[in-house]
C-alpha cells in the first residue's frame, strides 16, 4: 500500500477520534481539538491527491476510497453540527443527496468504462464545506454564512455533474 492510500485510510481512522473529541468538548462554545483533528484529516485529502498525481501513485483502491473517505469525514462533521444545532438538518440532507447522486453517476460511468473527474465546482464545494465546518467548530463569526455558500456550491456542482453527463444517465 502506497503513501497516498495510507493517507486516505488515515482520514477514515481519524473520524472516530474527531467524534470522541467532539463528545468531550461539546459543552464548550469552541471545539479546538475537534477542529484540529478535522483540519488534519481534511489536509490529508489534499495531500494524498497531490502525492498520487506527482509520484504516479494513482490506484483503483485510491480512486474508490478517496471519495468515500471524504464523504465519511464530511458527513460525520455535518451530523455533529446538526446535533449541536449549529446548522439545520435539511443542509446535511441536501449535501448527502448530492454526494449519493454524484457517486451513482460515477458508478454508471465506471460500468461503461468512463471516468468522471472531479470538477472545479466539486473542488470548490469541498473547500467551502471544510472552511464552513472549521468556522462553525471554532465559533467564528459568519460561519453559518460560509455554510450557506457551501450548500449553494454543493447544489450547483451537483447539477453541473448531472447536466454534463445527462447522456450517460439517459443510456441507463
Amino acid at each position: 500500500m502506497n503513501i497516498a492510500n495510507k493517507l486516505t485510510l488515515s482520514r477514515i481512522i481519524m473520524v472516530p477520534f474527531f467524534l470522541v473529541a467532539v463528545y468531550f468538548e461539546k459543552d464548550s462554545p469552541v471545539l479546538p481539538i475537534s477542529a484540529i483533528i478535522f483540519a488534519v484529516a481534511s489536509f490529508t485529502d489534499f495531500l494524498d491527491g497531490y502525492l498520487a498525481r506527482k509520484y504516479n501513485l494513482i490506484t483503483d483502491f485510491g480512486k474508490f476510497m478517496d471519495p468515500l473517505a471524504d464523504k465519511v469525514l464530511v458527513v460525520a462533521a455535518l451530523a455533529v453540527l446538526v446535533e449541536m444545532n449549529l446548522i439545520p438538518a435539511w443542509m446535511i440532507v441536501l449535501i448527502i443527496t448530492r454526494e449519493y447522486a454524484v457517486s451513482i453517476l460515477r458508478a454508471i460511468a465506471a460500468n461503461t468504462g468512463q471516468v468522471i473527474a472531479a470538477s472545479q465546482g466539486g473542488k470548490a464545494k469541498t473547500v467551502s464545506q471544510i472552511i464552513a465546518v472549521l468556522m462553525l467548530l471554532l465559533n467564528i463569526k459568519y460561519g453559518i454564512y460560509v455554510m450557506w455558500i457551501a450548500v449553494i456550491l454543493t447544489f450547483v456542482s451537483g447539477m453541473d455533474y448531472l447536466m454534463k453527463n445527462k447522456k450517460l444517465i439517459s443510456q441507463k
